[in-house]
């Protein structure tokens, strides 16, 4: 059976633990010993805040984990560990692909390997990491990320959205930008339904701002149109800060307002394709650039 992966917090510290601390002491003895076989459950339930884990799980019994270590514009892999049992089961491929999609808006992965150990550095490059580095005892490697999607309808641009908002977590902003009608709302509603959230999500531009909660027990979506907003006096206004912490807030035209409300953000810019117009299908296509800040 293919392995399961899913994004976690906190709550899985202990099988997270579990899983590493397996993978870790089956490797052969390294001098100085592997970080990971000092770690406790305290340490990666820190680590794991607010949801930078990822657990792999085979009839639901965990057989894989990695932590998300994000590093400005890159992503590290961290604690990448399949339990000894679980081997030969495509446990690590599955985490390395669900890395690549929580890094959305990433410019790349990056992972550190032990020079003592080189067919593990050997499985990095098989998937397409490069050396970039080395510091005895370590080497690190590098994949680059797509920053830049195609995106030929609005089914498209909604199923993209859904994919991204199914990897965010409380406290993420996402800043919208793009002309009239380039897509913004369609973006959100996407995220909306990836956050499994209450409402149907429109255009704010008559109210400003809505709050949408969510259905499953995960992050609200607070949804904001700034296109009428004066400045960061006004955005302030709104007591947007309350929210922050607990739901993922979505501002749209924030660029140049939205930056202050969190320390770190996405940048979602939606453009049409260079030189496209509606074509004889009727397709409208466009870009979604993103980046993280």
């Amino acid at each position: 059976m293919s392995p399961d992966v899913r994004r976690v917090g906190p709550d899985a510290a202990e099988a997270v633990h579990a899983v590493v601390h397996a993978a870790f002491a089956g490797r052969p003895v390294l001098d100085p010993p592997a970080d990971a076989l000092a770690e406790e459950p305290a340490t990666l339930a820190a680590a794991l805040a607010p949801a930078r884990g990822l657990l792999a799980e085979i009839d639901g019994r965990p057989v894989g984990a990695a932590l998300l270590d994000p590093v400005g514009p890159t992503l590290y892999l961290r604690r990448v560990g399949v339990h000894p049992d679980a081997q030969d089961h495509g446990v690590a491929h599955a985490l390395v692909a669900a890395a690549h999609e929580a890094g959305a808006g990433f410019t790349e992965l990056a992972v550190l390997a032990r020079e003592e150990l080189p067919a593990t550095i050997g499985f990095w490059e098989s998937l397409g990491f490069r050396t970039c580095s080395r510091a005895t005892p370590y080497v690190e490697l590098r994949r680059p990320l797509p920053t830049a999607y195609d995106v030929p309808d609005a089914d498209a641009m909604r199923g993209l959205g859904e994919r991204l908002g199914a990897l965010l977590v409380p406290g993420d902003l996402v800043v919208l930008s793009g002309e009239l009608g380039a897509g913004k709302t369609t973006f959100t509603q996407g995220l909306g339904a990836g956050l499994g959230v209450r409402g149907q999500v429109t255009s704010p531009t008559f109210v400003i701002a809505r709050v949408h909660p969510s259905l499953v027990g995960g992050a609200g979506l607070v949804h904001v149109d700034a296109y009428r907003i004066g400045g960061l006096e006004e955005l302030d206004d709104l007591d947007l800060d309350t929210s922050l912490d607990g739901a993922v807030t979505v501002v749209e035209w924030g660029t140049g307002l939205a930056e202050g409300l969190a320390e770190h953000r996405l940048e979602v810019e939606i453009s049409r394709s260079v030189g496209a117009e509606t074509s004889r299908d009727g397709l409208d296509p466009r870009v979604v650039r993103l980046h993280r800040r």
